[in-house]
């Protein structure tokens, strides 16, 4: 099995083989907590306008999603699974958009299989890559904005290569680096209504969830599966 990690909206336009398009803070993070709180389907889309379009077609579904960190005007929620948790989503249908993981579901047009990489299913992950055991395994660490590194993705790669070759990752470690690092925005009052602390440690809860989403693409219109491990 040949694992390789690229980055960004590039590295996912690069991406080959059974690809994980990793976004802990919190495209894929909250996409669990949305199969978690019952939705039926999420539908990522690379821009706002597709999102608006999409939304205007179908009334009933709803728009989750933020640029910059921040909820997008005119949608139901933004991109925080503390604000999930306060809904009941039983058989709705979500559209989703953000600045880097949705992004990267779109550019990986090389990949044979795509499925999303976060820490709060990452066992799931690994024993879904175990059991299909591809020739090539493409791990996209999106950062912020699909353009910079940010710890909490590369690390999630890192734990996921690290484990597909039998060796330990120390989470205790990578969290407190995070913590430190690219989520100290998370303890900043001034993001207090859009990122909220409880993002940090909802995000970061590790194997939460059993199951793995893998992208499935009917026509033009990318969709979320839940599989489970």
């Amino acid at each position: 099995m040949n694992i390789q990690i690229l980055e960004f909206v590039e590295g996912a336009a690069q991406a080959k083989g059974l690809t994980v398009i990793i976004d802990v803070f919190r495209a894929f993070s909250v996409a669990c907590y949305l199969f978690d709180k019952g939705a039926k389907s999420v539908l990522p889309v690379e821009t706002v306008s597709q999102a608006f379009l999409l939304k205007k077609t179908n009334p009933g579904f709803l728009l989750l999603g933020e640029r910059n960190t921040k909820k997008v005007e005119g949608f139901d929620f933004g991109n925080s699974p503390t604000e999930i948790l306060q809904h009941h989503l039983q058989d709705k249908t979500i559209i989703q958009t953000t600045s880097a993981g949705t992004r990267g579901l779109t550019k990986a047009v090389h990949a044979d299989e795509i499925i999303t990489g976060s820490f709060v299913n990452i066992d799931s992950i690994v024993n879904y890559i175990r059991k299909k055991n591809p020739q090539t395994v493409s791990l996209v660490a999106m950062g912020y904005n699909g353009e910079s590194r940010t710890d909490e993705d590369f690390l999630c790669a890192q734990y996921i290569k690290n484990s597909l070759n039998n060796e330990a990752s120390d989470f205790k470690i990578m969290k407190e680096k995070i913590r430190n690092g690219s989520g100290s925005r998370f303890f900043l009052p001034e993001n207090a209504n859009h990122s909220p602390t409880s993002d940090f440690d909802y995000c970061l809860d590790l194997n939460r969830f059993s199951f793995v989403l893998k992208v499935r693409k009917e026509k033009d219109q990318l969709s979320l599966q839940k599989i489970f491990i």
